[in-house]
């Protein structure tokens, strides 16, 4: 990148006080427009503070930002020299080439040790158990729940709920008990309803919803390492988790076949539903009376184990990867080594990024720092992910026609789309060679 005149003389000027070479890089970061990005640009203006490097945190709009990320790695553009990736994108990135080999720094700096294990797995290694890394864990992120704490506080609810289900009201403990509450206060006739969860089939929000009861029901979308999904997307595990993710949808507000995280935080700052499933990231907005009248009254947790005690969650967030196109690598370097140590992963948190250190997570000071965090330290450590081979979007695009309609228009049977959907899968996977 150009350099402005002042920018220069500036890198001049720090370069001769720490005896370095004369003109310091420049980087530009590229990620979505969301407020980690932000936080991040806050992060990478203190590292400009110690060091003189200038870092830029470019973003794009959700909608723009796959395409345009890789129209420039097709292009082998220079434009970014890290990106703050999909974990999906692992697969596509580093069989094209478009990701730098992180293996010798992820093993050099022991981030398998240091990052929460699930991170290290689904944001940062490709191919599954292979041990070759590509991006560094930096945005954690999963789904969980927010609640009406006020509702479930409240006195004649909780004899009411008690009187009908004979046990005491409180967070769920599992999703027989998820069911019962969001059954309990769908109330139609006093426009409140019982839950909202993930229903929009453009991108990956249904999936998302889906996976978190599969999952939870010990079940698996397939073995990673083989591409092998038959006996395992359509078990008898994952037809009763999409049963159960099918009566979630009677319990929600009207018109809530496409609802993703807007709508899913508007059901709780709108009195729509007591529960609401959302991606860890968007809850700071509910805790700020600002932007939630009902703020106060809004509580969190984990998502909830399923009938056998199995309990995790789909995950979301997004690993940092150096670009190979780059012609700062090893600036781009540099910043990773600074932005993996424990103090900075700690200031990382404190600005309102989603840290993947294990050591921050676990601290006591970042569990109670907002009324979400002790909910995420406990979603992190049992994450898990969909697909990231690079046919990954033919996959997702797949499970959205096969789902979709099954869950909000009643069409077919669990089984039947499992079924239909393992087909599916594995002729994708005959398609690209990865089975015979």
């Amino acid at each position: 990148m150009r350099k402005t005149l002042t920018g220069m003389l500036a890198g001049i000027g720090f370069s001769l006080a720490c005896g370095t070479s004369a003109f310091a890089a420049e980087l530009t970061i590229f990620w979505a427009e969301w407020d980690p990005a932000n936080y991040l640009q806050e992060l990478a203006n203190l590292y400009e503070a110690e060091t003189g490097v200038k870092v830029t945190v470019e973003t794009t709009p959700w909608s723009d930002f796959q395409t345009k990320a890789f129209t420039e790695f097709n292009a082998k553009g220079s434009a970014y020299d890290m990106v703050v990736g999909d974990s999906q994108w692992l697969g596509a990135a580093s069989e094209a080439g478009h990701y730098v080999d992180l293996t010798d720094f992820f093993n050099k700096h022991k981030l398998s040790e240091t990052m929460a294990p699930a991170t290290v797995k689904y944001y940062a290694e490709y191919p599954s158990a292979s041990g070759k890394y590509w991006a560094i864990p930096a945005e954690g992120d999963a789904v969980g729940w927010s609640y009406r704490k006020d509702w479930f506080e409240d006195p004649k609810e909780k004899e009411s709920f008690k009187a009908k289900y004979g046990y005491d009201l409180d967070v769920p403990k599992d999703w027989k008990q998820l069911r019962d509450i969001a059954e309990f206060f769908h109330r139609p006739d006093q426009n409140r309803y019982g839950i909202a969860i993930y229903t929009d089939n453009s991108y990956d929000a249904m999936v998302m919803g889906v996976e978190n009861a599969i999952f939870s029901w010990g079940g698996e979308l397939g073995d990673y390492a083989n591409y092998k999904v038959d006996g395992i997307i359509n078990s008898d595990k994952n037809v009763a988790a999409l049963e159960a993710y099918k009566e979630l949808y009677k319990f929600t507000p009207p018109g809530w076949a496409k609802s993703f995280f807007i709508e899913d935080n508007q059901a709780i700052t709108e009195n729509l539903a007591a529960m609401s499933m959302n991606y860890f990231a968007f809850f700071p907005a509910l805790v700020n009376e600002a932007s939630n009248p009902n703020a106060k009254g809004t509580g969190f947790f984990a998502n909830p184990a399923g009938p056998s005690g199995d309990q995790y969650a789909a995950l979301g967030g997004q690993g940092i990867s150096i670009v190979s196109y780059s012609q700062n690598q090893e600036e781009a370097f540099k910043f990773l080594e600074w932005f993996v140590k424990d103090e900075t992963q700690k200031k990382w948190a404190e600005l309102g990024g989603y840290t993947c250190n294990k050591a921050v997570l676990e601290s006591a000071e970042f569990q109670n720092a907002t009324p979400y965090n002790k909910a995420f330290y406990e979603t992190m450590f049992k994450v898990k992910d969909f697909w990231a081979t690079p046919e990954y979007a033919e996959l997702l695009i797949q499970m959205n026609q096969r789902v979709y309609p099954f869950i909000t228009g009643d069409q077919g049977t669990a089984k039947e789309v499992l079924d239909s959907l393992a087909a599916d899968w594995n002729a994708t996977f005959k398609k690209y060679n990865r089975v015979q």
